[in-house]
């Protein structure tokens, strides 16, 4: 009863996605979850529903973090559905050329993709429709050539968004609506988007926001799915090239249990996965095997807030709305660096209860009254990868669950920085033209966009994934989530991992 045609291992974008081809297919699918389902109710509305507060991110098996000269221990999601039920729902294609090389970028660093956005584009299509995203065909200037417009039309628009929408237009940018997978209609008897002001880092209350665990596991589940919750993978057993079992452990058993597959897709995300490969040893299998860990991106962000009189959101609505793409290839305006920078995209106001919870006692008291009067910019600066940046085990003492404790070493290098500089100047523009009194900016430091730890790749030397996300020396073993992109772009990465799960799942098929 525990022999698959494919075992999936991580419920997140990556995992579900390439379970998915599969799954329609008829095959048998084991979809492995270290987590359980999310509650859903009034307190994911409160600060304790913020990601970070939530039970659903486990520290169990917790990172040791060294990230640009600070140190702390990082977690991760472990809940049916991964991150997509946390994320803003923003959906967005990487740009055309996105897929090229770019020495600017690429830096000598061996990245590059081996499949064109061409190759891609049919998977960008089926995930967008799965995800039902709602957009506007065409309204990005920048954005890439699509055979199928968005399944569904955006919501209303918030007042505030289009008060920064027509700022930035009258200094000659081109805002548009950012594509986004949320529910708007009552379909199905769910319930449309109530316009709160709890979405991105949060899991929706009414299940409007269309992450995985609401629009597409379910969907899979009646098709045939198998889902293991609370179950961990720790180990993947191997020999001659194959992998031949899946060792886990599962919560309130005391004994592990193992599962075996024609094939195996790992989907941990883009620091768990490779800790699985290196504790596992799959790394000395791969002629890339020093890359496993390796080439570390996470974007560097930056929150750009402009403080107005009136309060830019005053019943709390959702308006992370617009987003700006005219600096993502670089601007005229901006003289270092040369070459791509990133994008811009609204960021709301975050809730009073929220900081009053989250920042120290008597602090939050004073501040709450005047965030309400802010709302901004999040900006989105394409870092670059770097060998050192990495995820490295650290050895004994393991933990929780058997697996062994890894560290994670990141900073960015002085381009990055750059052009998150130049994308903070360019907010504070639009800010102070919307009438903000006054700005301030604060770096993001959490890896909520991390990948490119197990990279695709045309170098076999250099790169542990080849073109069909097969991860070299073995023969049924595949990585499908954010450790497979060797380029971070300039855009939120889910939809990318979701359409590249896609095409690993679609491909993997012929060996089933």
């Amino acid at each position: 009863m525990n022999e698959y045609d494919l075992i999936v291992i991580g419920s997140g974008f990556g995992g579900t996605m390439a379970a998915a081809p599969a799954v329609f297919a008829g095959k048998r699918v084991l979809l492995l979850e270290s987590g359980d389902w999310i509650t859903r109710g009034p307190d994911n509305w409160g600060p304790t529903g913020l990601s970070e507060r939530t039970p659903y991110y486990s520290r169990a098996d917790a990172f040791d973090v060294v990230a640009g000269g600070y140190g702390k221990s990082l977690g991760t999601y472990a809940c049916v559905g991964g991150a997509s039920n946390f994320y803003g729902g923003v959906a967005l294609r990487m740009r055309e050329s996105d897929f090229l090389p770019d020495p600017l970028i690429d830096h000598g660093t061996g990245a590059a993709w081996p499949f064109r956005y061409a190759d891609l584009e049919p998977f960008y299509s089926q995930a967008e429709q799965l995800l039902e995203v709602a957009g506007t065909t065409g309204a990005d200037p920048t954005e890439p050539p699509r055979s199928a417009p968005y399944p569904r039309v955006p919501g209303p628009l918030a007042p505030i968004s289009q008060h920064l929408a027509e700022a930035a237009t009258s200094l000659g940018l081109h805002p548009f609506r950012l594509p986004l997978a949320i529910n708007y209609l009552p379909d199905d008897g769910r319930t449309p988007c109530p316009a709160c002001g709890t979405c991105d880092g949060f899991a929706c209350a009414v299940q409007a926001k269309n992450d995985l665990s609401t629009v597409l596991i379910p969907r899979l589940q009646r098709a045939g799915l198998e889902l293991a919750v609370n179950t961990a993978a720790v180990r993947l057993e191997h020999e001659g090239g194959r992998v031949t079992g899946v060792v886990c452990t599962q919560r309130g058993a005391a004994d592990p249990v193992r599962f075996r597959g024609r094939a195996v897709a790992v989907a941990c995300g883009a620091l768990a996965t490779p800790r699985l490969l290196l504790a596992s040893g799959l790394d000395r299998l791969n002629p890339a095997g020093d890359a496993v860990g390796r080439y570390l991106m996470r974007h560097c962000n930056a929150v750009v807030m402009g403080l107005f009189r009136s309060r830019p959101a005053p019943h709390s609505e959702f308006h992370k709305q617009i987003g700006i793409h005219d600096y993502y290839f670089g601007h005229p305006s901006v003289d270092r660096p040369r070459g791509r920078l990133g994008c811009l995209q609204q960021f709301a106001t975050p809730e009073p209860a929220l900081v009053r919870y989250n920042l120290p006692l008597g602090l939050g008291a004073i501040v709450a009254p005047i965030v309400s009067h802010t709302t901004g910019f999040i900006v989105m600066a394409e870092d670059r990868p770097r060998a050192t940046n990495r995820v490295t085990l650290a050895g004994e003492p393991a933990a929780p669950t058997g697996l062994p404790r890894a560290t994670v070493t990141h900073e960015y290098d002085a381009r990055d920085l750059a052009a998150r500089a130049a994308l903070v100047g360019a907010a504070r523009k639009i800010l102070r033209k919307a009438g903000a009194l006054v700005t301030y900016s604060h770096p993001i430091k959490t890896f909520s966009h991390a990948l490119g730890t197990v990279r695709l790749g045309v170098d076999p030397a250099t790169s542990p994934l080849d073109a069909s996300g097969l991860f070299r020396g073995t023969a049924n073993l595949f990585v499908t989530d954010a450790s497979a992109l060797p380029r971070s772009s300039g855009v939120n990465p889910s939809l990318t991992i979701a359409a590249n799960a896609l095409r690993t799942g679609t491909q993997l098929l012929s060996s089933l």
